[in-house]
């Protein structure tokens, strides 16, 4: 037996600690630092929340930072199984002619995926990105199409790869949201091949490189990820850093100096870890609402999000965080789990921080025609 008449409208406001976020006073936040670079941004790699920006979608040189992109091809030709750790590519002559950073790889010798992998992501080989590019797509212009194929499928508009090293070349760009974009899905995605990023010297051909991010010695929160320099392009470092649950992610291009970009790239991450922080409000499929439902074998279902629900805030402010949970106006079966049946809402004042369907957690089926009659006679005589 129902215990109730249907509602029209379900909808559930809460504040997570009991405050109202229509009395919460706006955060008071500093301004954010100013950057002595062409193009900036940081971002929350946990929810795309951007901090600081500033022409961060303007295509730009990306020098070095290309091989971000290198290492995330070869990453996933090894998680699809074309390619391993183990195997041996043969340096040819057109690699280790490559100007620029090198590796140190002879013509004519084998070298391992695996150190190749450290010498484009350690020591910023470019003799070893053409090496991995020409055994990955036969020649590094067609290794270039599958940068470009990649670049497509994660939303890199604003990127054009000519090459696997960066070097200047005529239509070769990128952007700060780009490079950002892509960290965060190689972080995601690939965790044991983006831990290198972290390693701070490389030997190869009894030769130690140290890695070119200084970061790594200045902050321990750092893991990543890559710097680089060309006169069109500048002084540019793409960092990664975790603090107590919190990933930022951070970009600077065209700065004047190695310790300019150091230098803005550390303000940066201090101002977001400073003043905001990051949330993790609700598990994917954990129940969070139970909805009452019409013509089924059950008389409810629940509700839940499809994903986590994370959010970045202001640093002080998440008892002020409020979640409004709307239920569409009347729920009938059958329904399928993941049918979207609400929608959740989670602000900070006037601010929306998320918003994510309230979908159904269980499938349930239609009632037999004795039960479906009486749900009508119910909803008729509730009015």
């Amino acid at each position: 037996m129902r215990s109730r008449c249907p509602a029209l409208l379900a909808i559930l406001v809460v504040g997570l600690q009991a405050h109202s976020a229509a009395l919460a006073q706006p955060p008071i936040i500093p301004p954010a630092p100013s950057i002595a670079a062409n193009s900036f941004l940081l971002v929350d790699a946990d929810t795309g929340k951007v901090i600081v920006e500033r022409n961060s979608r303007d295509p730009m040189p990306p020098a070095s930072l290309t091989k971000v992109m290198t290492g995330f091809v070869a990453a996933a030709e090894i998680e699809s199984g074309r390619m391993a750790l183990d195997d041996e590519v043969l340096v040819s002559v057109n690699a280790w002619r490559t100007p620029g950073s090198r590796m140190f790889i002879q013509e004519g010798t084998t070298v391992t995926v695996r150190d190749l992998l450290h010498g484009i992501i350690v020591q910023s080989g470019n003799d070893a990105s053409v090496a991995l590019a020409e055994h990955i797509a036969g020649s590094e212009s067609a290794f270039a199409d599958m940068m470009n194929q990649q670049a497509g499928m994660l939303g890199m508009v604003d990127s054009q790869f000519r090459n696997s090293t960066g070097l200047p070349a005529e239509g070769h760009h990128s952007s700060a949201w780009d490079l950002a974009l892509l960290t965060r899905e190689y972080i995601r995605r690939f965790p044991d091949n983006y831990a290198i990023y972290a390693k701070k010297s490389f030997t190869y051909n009894d030769i130690e490189q140290p890695n070119r991010n200084r970061l790594l010695w200045r902050d321990r929160s750092v893991d990543g990820v890559k710097t680089g320099y060309t006169a069109a392009a500048g002084y540019c470092l793409l960092a990664a850093a975790l603090r107590d649950g919190m990933r930022l992610i951070s970009v600077v291009m065209g700065t004047d100096s190695d310790a300019t970009r150091v230098r803005e790239t550390l303000e940066m991450l201090s101002y977001g870890f400073r003043f905001y922080e990051t949330k993790r409000l609700y598990e994917g499929g954990a129940p969070l609402k139970t909805a009452e439902l019409w013509y089924g074998e059950s008389d409810a279902v629940e509700l839940g999000v499809a994903a986590p629900v994370v959010v970045t805030l202001p640093r002080g402010h998440y008892d002020e965080v409020a979640v409004e949970m709307t239920v569409a106006e009347l729920l009938e079966a059958p329904l399928e789990a993941g049918d979207e049946l609400g929608e959740l809402r989670v602000s900070l004042g006037e601010e929306e921080l998320h918003r994510a369907p309230l979908v159904a957690l269980a499938s349930v089926a239609e009632a037999g025609p004795l039960s479906k009659l009486m749900d009508f006679f119910a909803l008729l005589f509730s009015g």
